[in-house]
């Protein structure tokens, strides 16, 4: 294409040589259209009360509908339950809303859907949260409900035997999910016994012996009101909130919370491992290790080197595997973050037979993001993502109570909000460089390869990866130290 337009500019000109000048100027176009210039983000006011029995409770005003959501957070997750029984955290969370002392399933179910609303619970490494959403005129009901399933839930045998089945019938089907082996089985190798690198879920060798007792353990311990949030979002004044908040769960008993003892997660540890999946036609790749957590002080530019390295505004690792070399349909780096620690994930699938190509290619990125200074140019797609992408997700009241909310869970000051788009204009390439040298580890890198072994295990020596593991998918067991199954 480059060599088309001295041509084309050449015919123009023995004919219109006005336009010519200007054609060759602006065709054939090579970069995209520079973004749109960055509006005022004026971030809404909220309020933030405290209430006696230690409930924060956040109220953000939306008055465009009648209607009022609410999400609720209980700082317990897989980091608390027990290190022996994984998934005990995620069966509480399931069966709370599946009958109360006060109410049965098909009760709250029916109280939800006679008041036009919805709700919903899930939980994480490190929180439990309940939602929800109705008309305004409704909020004290919503609330009440939300209130009844995190004080007063039943536990009922038959709904823990019907959970168990359909987790283990979940955890089936994954392991015929090579994306799902590849993400549980890299999360296990990077963060080893700790909670984060246990499937949430739980496992083969923990759904089986979970027991009403662990829940209502896990549950007494964690879910009381000096140990959660609430944010309110809708169509009330903050008195009005607060007031509804306070008859739902003022009465809610304060306790004292203990404390989790989890050992740190292991240091990074170079190891390459194969999960053989005969049959595949593609290989599931992961590259990665532990990396800082959110609270860290460089969150902010490690953040955007790892969107230069294969995230949105800039991915080095699309141009290279996709735009390049044709590999792979998509590629991408992911730096996920928690309370104290985080990781980072460079993923893609490719065919079987450029599997060493690709993860050599892979390996490389990581390297060069230390050695070289990023382009200004390159530098500057990822905060002009990063400056537009911040405005949408505060551009409801919903959005913003969760930036909120993290920001209070993560113990950080709240006007890291307000101040977060000068930070990130601020980051420049040698600081860039800077973060990549200090945390990223390309020597001590985990690898997890899921495919067929047969058909790629002689590329990775010839790119360099002589010594790996190669477990056979019938023997992995994430329970084991050695991730093998003990015949």
């Amino acid at each position: 294409m480059t060599r088309r337009a001295p041509i084309l500019a050449a015919i123009f000109a023995t004919m219109l040589p006005a336009a010519a000048a200007a054609q060759a100027q602006e065709w054939p176009r090579e970069v995209p259209p520079p973004p749109l210039k960055a509006r005022q983000v004026d971030f809404p006011a909220y309020q933030l009360k405290t209430f006696t029995n230690g409930l924060q409770v956040l109220f953000v005003p939306q008055h465009e509908q009648p209607a009022v959501s609410y999400r609720l957070l209980i700082r317990a997750g897989a980091m608390q339950e027990p290190s022996e029984k994984p998934g005990v955290a995620n069966f509480v969370a399931s069966l709370i809303n599946q009958g109360t002392t006060t109410r049965s399933a098909q009760e709250i179910a029916n109280a939800i859907d006679s008041a036009g609303g919805v709700m919903g619970v899930s939980s994480g490494n490190e929180l439990t949260f309940v939602s929800g959403a109705v008309v305004k005129d409704r909020t004290d009901l919503a609330l009440a409900l939300a209130a009844d399933v995190v004080q007063n839930p039943a536990f009922a045998p038959a709904e823990i035997d019907l959970h168990r089945r359909q987790a283990i019938s979940a955890m089936q089907v994954g392991y015929d999910d090579p994306d799902y082996i590849a993400n549980t089985v890299f999360d296990r190798l990077i963060f080893g016994l700790h909670p984060y690198g246990r499937p949430n879920e739980g496992t083969a060798d923990s759904l089986p012996r979970i027991t009403r007792d662990d829940m209502v353990t896990f549950h007494k311990a964690w879910f009381v009101p000096n140990n959660a949030l609430l944010a309110i979002v809708g169509d009330l004044t903050a008195d009005e909130a607060f007031a509804a908040a306070d008859r739902a769960f003022g009465k809610w008993t304060r306790r004292d919370v203990p404390t989790a003892k989890v050992a740190d997660p292991p240091p990074p540890t170079p190891r390459v491992v194969v999960i053989d999946r005969p049959g595949s036609a593609q290989t599931e790749i992961r590259v990665g290790h532990i990396a800082i957590s959110r609270t860290h002080p460089d969150f902010i530019p490690f953040d955007m080197a790892i969107r230069i390295l294969g995230g949105e505004g800039a991915n080095r690792l699309f141009g290279v595997l996709r735009s390049d070399r044709g590999l792979t349909y998509g590629a991408s780096a992911t730096f996920h973050t928690f309370r104290t620690a985080g990781d980072v994930v460079a993923e893609t699938d490719t065919r079987s037979a450029t599997t060493g190509e690709s993860l050599r290619l892979m390996v490389d990125e990581f390297w060069r993001l230390q050695r070289e200074a990023v382009h200004p140019a390159e530098l500057r797609g990822a905060q002009d993502f990063m400056s537009g992408h911040f405005p949408l997700s505060i551009e409801s009241p919903s959005a913003i109570a969760e930036q909120v909310l993290v920001r209070l869970f993560y113990g950080l000051d709240l006007s890291e909000i307000e101040t977060y788009l000068s930070k990130v204009d601020l980051v420049t390439p040698g600081e860039i460089q800077r973060v990549a040298k200090q945390f990223l580890k390309p020597d001590a890198l985990t690898i997890v390869l899921v495919g067929d072994a047969s058909t790629f295990v002689n590329q990775l020596k010839a790119v360099g990866f002589t010594d790996f593991e190669r477990i056979p998918l019938s023997e992995l067991d994430l329970d084991s130290p050695t991730l093998r199954r003990v015949r």
